[in-house]
């Protein structure tokens, strides 16, 4: 014969005070963990949104990001007359040569400020980022000390915003327009002209990659098998979402850390459900005895307060997936050890995740409820009905 689930529920009304307070111990382990995930999430999501399936970057050989790659203009003209390169509606090549460096940008947060990338490119490079979109102002126009700001750093930064003005290489420079890329990296980018940036850091000599559009995915890896033999550039070729998911591993050590902390705190809070769980047996010892002469096996007993134990948790993680909504698509940066910079995205909660986090709490429940109500299925019949 089996014990109601109504039973439980009404045990864990009465201990109400108790019940709340241990599922909120088990809401904020879950939430810690939530929240490490939705970060992870949210940078990986970015990364690989970044990019177009036909893309190939081209970097010097042994680079392992475009600002400590070179290129000079003599091979970008090599480069971008190989067969296999998609074309423009005017016939030029879709191949953009670039310029990336990083300037310093202070916040309220950070006075002494932080790397960010800045990205000298021509209208072709901009045009063949076809997810970036100018949502306020203008584009820069070429030859001119003009900027435009991804929204994530125009929303994290107030230096960074349409009309200020940012002051580095040879003088003053306006932001004129703010992008939207999506998802995208481009978020945490500002873009030029690359001939102006060229120019005032003194660098006409020494770019730093090429951005070129294969013509399907047949004739791509050849094309980037071309680019690698060819003695006369010395250059690798790899694809462009593959070189932006590369990075994903910026969030590596945040992960391990943050659920380094959640197993900590979930071990606390399963030690805090198991004292729930105990201190529940022990004033519900008269109940026990009374349930097993009324015909409830040692089984339905322990199943009883398993259950018990898994809707105490499943409280808990309910709770804590709802502490951590409000962090959904909040605007935050990490610095990446690959471009030496700060990338900024959102936290992203998926369903996927708080799923997780349900799960996660439900294993506490197990791991805190097993022992106790082993404990009260063991109670003999005699032993229980004395403490009446």
């Amino acid at each position: 014969m089996k014990i109601p689930i109504s039973y439980n529920i009404r045990n864990l009304i009465i201990r109400r005070t108790t019940t709340m307070m241990t599922a909120l111990g088990i809401a904020l382990t879950v939430a810690v963990l939530l929240s490490v995930f939705a970060l992870v999430e949210g940078l990986r999501t970015s990364l690989t949104a970044t990019g177009h399936p036909l893309h190939i970057l081209v970097m010097r050989k042994g680079a392992t990001a475009e600002l400590n790659s070179s290129m000079t203009q003599e091979q970008f003209q090599t480069i971008k007359v190989k067969q296999g390169i998609a074309g423009l509606p005017n016939g030029e090549p879709m191949a953009s040569l670039e310029l990336v460096t990083v300037i310093i940008l202070e916040s309220p947060d950070n006075p002494s400020g932080i790397n960010i990338s800045l990205r000298g490119l021509t209208t072709t490079g901009f045009a063949m980022r076809e997810y970036v979109r100018i949502a306020e102002g203008r584009m820069f126009q070429p030859g001119r000390r003009e900027l435009v700001v991804g929204k994530g750093l125009a929303k994290r930064y107030p230096k960074a915003r349409l009309g200020s003005k940012l002051d580095f290489g040879r003088g003053e420079w306006d932001i004129v327009g703010v992008m939207d890329g999506g998802q995208s990296a481009a978020n945490s980018e500002i873009f030029c002209d690359l001939a102006q940036l060229a120019s005032d850091q003194n660098r006409e000599s020494s770019l730093s990659s090429v951005l070129i559009r294969a013509t399907d995915r047949a004739s791509m890896q050849a094309l980037m098998n071309n680019l690698v033999d060819d003695q006369r550039l010395n250059m690798d070729a790899v694809s462009e979402k593959s070189y932006y998911e590369a990075q994903t591993s910026s969030a590596a050590p945040i992960q391990f850390l943050g659920i380094f902390v959640a197993i900590i705190m979930a071990i606390g809070s399963s030690f805090a459900a198991m004292n729930t769980m105990y201190a529940a047996v022990a004033r519900r010892s008269a109940e026990i005895g009374t349930l097993r002469v009324l015909g409830f096996s040692r089984t339905g007993i322990l199943i009883s307060f398993m259950i018990e134990s898994l809707l105490l948790c499943l409280l808990g993680g309910i709770i804590g997936c709802l502490l951590v909504l409000p962090l959904n698509n909040f605007t935050t940066g990490i610095g990446s050890f690959i471009t030496f910079s700060e990338f900024t995205f959102n936290f992203r909660i998926t369903p996927g995740i708080m799923l997780m986090g349900i799960t996660f709490a439900l294993v506490m429940g197990v791991l805190g409820g097993l022992l106790p109500a082993s404990s009260a299925a063991r109670k003999e019949i005699l032993t229980a009905l004395r403490e009446i």
